[in-house]
């Protein structure tokens, strides 16, 4: 079964379900850990540790952190994956000085690459650089071509199995552009087994899913159903791997400046956070998913996306 991140702003707080991976200390403890994003406006004034009311529970009990580490030095490497739709309509291609302008100010603790969808795989075009020029070197104009990517999903799984270094250190990040629209279940299926299979080599991969919705070319996916089935996939993938999708209404936006701006503030509000977990159990070797929920209680500010979210550490999870 499933376990995705549901998260849900209140007034009163901010609550985030959540499928978080612990490693066993002992036949009767585990050790969890997971990364979360607390924007500044959500911190209750804590900025760089653990904010008052912040409290972690694990199958409806709670559990001590044990520690918050903030994770915006230089000492705290980044590896960022730009995931492009290779049937992404040819006019992506007048948001180029915005990916530019993004992939040369990223800070040096970043590396990034660029990587295309064609055929259910994640096809590099450029590899893993801190230098921007170099990652620039594989920017193009996708080739438009209706159905070229397979499935989106299919390509989120491939680069998940094949990540393109074995730093385990570094936090996996990923930005999909794309329409989110599964070729071989074009309706809103909550329980797509492919979105499933990506969600699950993601969680495993420790990556955090992003996603800005761009159409992709052919009449099958640009019907007003296949649009919303297609936001509602990616919202799903993004919310279940600690992520954030953005979209401009059912059409292409304006600018993904804003939207990139956002992404740079929520890499640079991350925190490590380790808490005790009971075991149930489980022999101490055991690695394993548990569901759990993050949560701010104090009165906060309501925002149309979940401000805290986490992903699992890829040395936390059982194959």
């Amino acid at each position: 079964m499933r376990k995705i991140a549901l998260g849900i702003a209140l007034t009163a707080g901010s609550v985030l379900a959540t499928s978080l991976a612990f490693a066993q200390k002992s036949d009767q403890q585990g050790q969890g850990r997971a990364v979360v994003t607390i924007l500044p406006e959500q911190a209750n004034g804590s900025i760089g540790q653990v904010p008052q009311g912040f409290k972690v529970k694990v199958n409806g009990k709670e559990s001590p952190v044990t520690s918050f580490t903030a994770l915006q030095n230089s000492n705290s490497p980044v590896e960022l994956v730009l995931l492009i739709d290779s049937g992404a309509r040819t006019s992506l291609g007048t948001q180029f000085s915005d990916l530019e302008k993004f992939v040369t100010e990223m800070p040096p603790n970043t590396r990034m690459a660029i990587a295309y969808m064609q055929n259910g795989r994640a096809a590099f075009s450029s590899q893993l650089s801190s230098n921007g020029a170099d990652v620039l070197k594989g920017l193009h104009v996708s080739s438009g071509f209706p159905g070229s990517n397979a499935s989106p999903y299919f390509c989120l799984s491939d680069l998940a199995k094949n990540w393109p270094s074995h730093d385990r250190t570094s936090r996996r990040e990923v930005l999909m552009i794309t329409d989110g629209v599964d070729n071989y279940d074009r309706r809103f299926n909550p329980d797509d087994p492919y979105v499933d299979a990506a969600i699950n080599d993601s969680v495993r991969a420790g990556m955090i899913v992003y996603s800005i919705y761009w159409k992709n070319m052919g009449r099958a996916n640009n019907t007003e159903y296949a649009n919303n089935a297609g936001q509602s996939l990616l919202q799903i993938v993004t919310q279940a791997t600690g992520g954030n999708s953005y979209w401009q209404g059912m059409g292409n936006p304006v600018s993904l400046q804003p939207f990139l701006q956002d992404l740079r503030r929520r890499l640079n509000h991350q925190y490590e956070l380790s808490f005790s977990a009971p075991s149930n159990g489980k022999p101490a070797t055991t690695r394993c998913i548990q569901a759990a929920k993050a949560t701010l209680e104090r009165k906060c500010i309501v925002q149309r996306r979940v401000p805290i979210v986490r992903r699992l550490l890829p040395d936390r999870v059982q194959d």
